[in-house]
């Protein structure tokens, strides 16, 4: 949404406040409605209040996007590039022998091998696959942040929102079916870095346009006492999109396994990345089912912002210190993942069907998980900042299990509960993360804080699961890195004194009195009440803090 001058406020509300006067509409609920269609006409920023139909097409695109940084790009790229290089020598204990002593299938410890071997000479340096996709990954992120700097502007000042996004889900998207028409290592970074580069600028639009249903349902600014049904509609989103999004992880993590069991794995997994690009592609129903374009745009306003919109992040002292805990959540739950998989593998030579089981376990927990902890957080009146550090606290607790018992053999049952512990934990961190960002994002920003959320979060998974296959024998280090990062995280949140309160106040999200300022309240939608029952939508005149660009 383009920024309003101080003047245009004033004539906004005066030319407002005459209009919404309706004295010929004797009917109250006319009234409102009037009042409302003339507060959006002079830039008041009201969305429209989000449909089931459109609240579960953002869920579709969740489950249809969430397992490209979580399964594609982590785990079948990797095994996919292990394809492509030689075969590799053989361990000094032998096929038949993990690095622990203890006895292993040769298939298994051929598949760790294959992961963990340099064979990818590149001048006088050699990468494994899995130290090439970290190279991919963030050659990724390096080019996509240019471009997120103009989509950030694209985003909140322009009518090309689903173009953005549809664009951006259709590049990813095509990347994801060629990956087998060459068997060669070098041709992978293009791939890889064009899907990571796509991903992070669709992760950017759909968080928008969870600020932009929030903002529809509550109004573009509410009093105090009723922030807490925007913490609960926001909540609610965000954990049912990150709860789908786990299940459309756990499909294409069971199906990478069930292709894998096929004699020729490079076809059998190019499979894979074809029906991950046909999956992501369909999440586009959603893009072009739903249209939150601005109301307001202005070209010469968005031409005054051009230089200074993505970096207004840094006015907001609440919301550039969440950057941190989105970027350390994201860190030490890929950090967690992919050290303690290797080790799983390549040490305790867990069966293969054991695998299957963690990453079900993983995904598929937080289906029940994620929905019981929004009625757990309504009881305890627990505010997103409060819900993120209990993700960090259990992924403290997982990452401190792991390095203290490092020298110990892991049983089966062990390893699920803790697959079970670190995938809440995830999700939690993911949507609470999110929940929080938005609530610190002033309205018609959404576009520009949501781009530094969606980089931030794809940097910290990519860092993690760098340092965790960099060191893939030695979990010691992984997993102390991790709880690190996680104590850290808890430590910024506590004593960095965020809230998503006060981050909302901030960002003019939330106002402290009703006194003086006209409110225009509407019963919730019956089609919405089952989201957050007995809100009251208030819309507030806006009054966004003034500021020099």
């Amino acid at each position: 949404m383009a920024e309003i001058s101080p003047q245009i406020q004033e004539r906004s509300k005066e030319g407002f406040e005459a209009e919404t006067a309706t004295p010929d509409v004797r009917n109250v609920g006319m009234k409102i409605k009037r009042a409302q269609e003339m507060h959006k006409a002079y830039g008041g920023g009201i969305e429209d209040k989000p449909s089931k139909g459109e609240v579960m097409t953002w869920y579709l695109y969740g489950m249809c996007s969430y397992f490209v940084h979580t399964v594609l790009i982590p785990i079948v790229f990797p095994l996919i590039i292990s394809q492509t290089v030689p075969y590799p020598p053989e361990p000094p204990q032998g096929w038949l022998t993990s690095y622990k002593g203890l006895k292993c299938k040769q298939s298994e410890m051929q598949l760790y091998e294959g992961l963990v071997n340099r064979a990818i000479k590149v001048g006088g340096m050699s990468f494994s696959p899995l130290e090439w996709t970290s190279v991919s990954w963030i050659t990724g992120l390096i080019l996509s942040a240019p471009i997120l700097g103009i989509v950030s502007i694209l985003l909140d000042h322009s009518h090309y929102q689903q173009l953005i996004a549809g664009a951006a889900t259709g590049i990813g998207a095509l990347f994801c079916l060629p990956a087998g028409f060459f068997r060669k290592s070098w041709i992978f970074p293009p791939y890889i870095a064009a899907i990571v580069a796509a991903n992070t600028i669709v992760g950017a639009a759909h968080a928008r346009h969870l600020g932009l249903m929030i903002r529809g349902f509550t109004g573009p600014i509410v009093p105090k006492r009723e922030f807490p049904n925007r913490r609960s509609f926001g909540s609610w989103l965000s954990l049912y999109s990150t709860a789908a999004g786990c299940l459309g992880a756990a499909i294409i993590a069971s199906f990478t396994y069930h292709m894998f069991s096929n004699s020729d794995h490079f076809t059998a997994l190019w499979v894979v990345s074809i029906f991950s690009g046909l999956k992501w592609g369909l999440g586009m129903i959603h893009i072009f089912s739903t249209n939150r374009a601005i109301s307001n745009f202005n070209v010469s306003e968005s031409n005054s912002v051009l230089k200074t919109h993505v970096l207004s992040i840094f006015r907001y002292p609440h919301a550039a210190g969440s950057l941190f805990g989105v970027f350390l959540s994201s860190f030490t739950s890929m950090c967690v993942f992919g050290g303690g998989l290797l080790y799983a593998i390549g040490y305790l030579c867990i069966k293969t069907e054991d695998i299957l089981f963690m990453w079900l376990i993983y995904f598929m927990f937080p289906l029940v998980s994620l929905p019981l902890s929004h009625p757990l957080q309504q009881f305890l009146r627990l505010d997103a900042e409060k819900m993120q550090l209990l993700g960090f606290v259990l992924s403290s607790l997982t990452s401190g299990f792991g390095f203290y018992f490092k020298g110990s053999d892991w049983s089966k049952s062990h390893m699920l509960l803790f697959a079970a512990i670190q995938g809440t934990s995830t999700g939690l961190l993911h949507a609470y993360g999110r929940v929080l960002w938005l609530d610190c994002s002033p309205a018609g920003k959404e576009g520009a804080f949501s781009v530094w959320f969606s980089w931030a979060r794809a940097l910290g998974a990519c860092s993690g699961f760098a340092v965790a296959t960099s060191i893939p024998g030695n979990i010691g280090k992984a997993f102390g890195v991790s709880f690190w990062a996680g104590i850290i995280g808890i430590i910024i949140l506590i004593f960095g004194n965020i809230s998503s309160f006060k981050g909302a106040k901030e960002a003019g999200n939330v106002i402290g009195s009703e006194k003086g300022l006209p409110v225009y309240g509407s019963s919730l939608d019956d089609d919405n009440s089952h989201l957050a029952k007995g809100a009251v939508t208030t819309y507030v005149l806006p009054q966004p803090k003034s500021e020099e660009v």
